[in-house]
């Protein structure tokens, strides 16, 4: 009980340091901080989703990236042929997102409920590959960029100049958090998916539809993150597999925090890219971000272990 202890009192001390940090870095090199904070909500709202299917559906989705890869190509053919802003491709998105996230549940992700997960692995896999080769072969392998003027807009305050619309992020970030807590706190639906969630068998005794509520989570987390897509391709270019690394971030991001707690995933997240911003800013040290990033990982998760051995 006295390593828990001293344990916890070690995190309290951890998230100390991280505050003091974070002031000191604001102190003296505020863009950095800026950069972290914008970089951090990019990563909790595409892994936010993620771990909505895998808190409830129990599916480790593999294809998530590639869902928001899809949703950039959507963003980029809707402002190419109709010549409107992409962002009003959003709603479009999100709709379209939903009726493939009911498509890919029924074809895909039903059949292999309560299989082996290696199946399920494999199943996501597979549909991963088969998302970036369709890109691929629908638009080559070339990266597009879209062309839109305020995107690149900045603000000075002082001696700091930074970008603002890397702040849709930040609001993207709150926002899914809100709808997504308030969804599973508030609505009968939501309260039906956080039974399912802790035990499927028995919820199912009380009357719940346990596969439609798989479908709707499913559903609904494919058009957010399709929808994040739109948003993804205004400031950063598309490729096939452009997906692929931010799916391996939220799973990662997930297991830090741990499955159903999307609190911890906002705090990792900004841990994560507030140290990624620190490291980039070091003169000759941008190749390692991501080393730093796995680094942190892999010694949350030994930290988590070393915990739950100890209890």
């Amino acid at each position: 009980m006295q390593i828990v202890g001293k344990l916890r009192e070690s995190r309290y001390q951890a998230i100390l340091g991280a505050i003091i940090m974070a002031v000191i870095i604001l102190a003296v090199k505020p863009e950095v901080l800026l950069e972290g904070i914008q970089r951090s909500s990019l990563y909790a709202v595409i892994a936010l989703p993620m771990a909505l299917i895998l808190g409830i559906v129990g599916i480790i989705n593999l294809a998530h990236g590639d869902f928001m890869m899809l949703g950039s190509y959507l963003a980029y053919w809707f402002a190419v042929k109709s010549g409107l802003d992409p962002l009003l491709a959003m709603i479009p998105a999100m709709l379209a997102f939903f009726l493939i996230g009911i498509l890919t549940f029924y074809a895909l992700i039903k059949p292999v409920l309560g299989s082996q997960e290696l199946n399920q692995l494999l199943l996501t896999f597979g549909l991963a590959l088969v998302l970036e080769e369709a890109a691929n072969l629908s638009f080559t392998s070339a990266p597009l960029k879209l062309s839109v003027p305020y995107v690149s807009a900045s603000l000075t305050i002082g001696d700091l100049t930074f970008g603002t619309f890397e702040f849709v992020y930040v609001l993207a970030a709150i926002l899914v958090f809100y709808i997504i807590s308030l969804f599973l706190k508030k609505t009968r639906i939501g309260r039906a998916a956080r039974a399912v969630g802790q035990n499927p068998k028995g919820a199912k005794l009380v009357g719940i539809d346990v596969n439609k509520t798989y479908l709707i989570i499913f559903s609904l987390s494919i058009a957010i993150i399709g929808t994040i897509g739109v948003l993804f391709a205004m400031r950063h270019s598309v490729f096939p597999i452009m997906g692929a690394p931010y799916t391996m971030k939220s799973f990662c991001l997930i297991a830090m925090a741990g499955i159903g707690n999307i609190t911890g995933i906002l705090w990792y997240s900004a841990l994560l890219g507030v140290s990624e911003s620190i490291i980039t800013a070091i003169p000759g040290a941008a190749g390692w971000a991501d080393l730093v990033f796995f680094a942190l990982i892999v010694g949350a998760i030994l930290i988590r272990s070393y915990q739950q051995r100890v209890k």
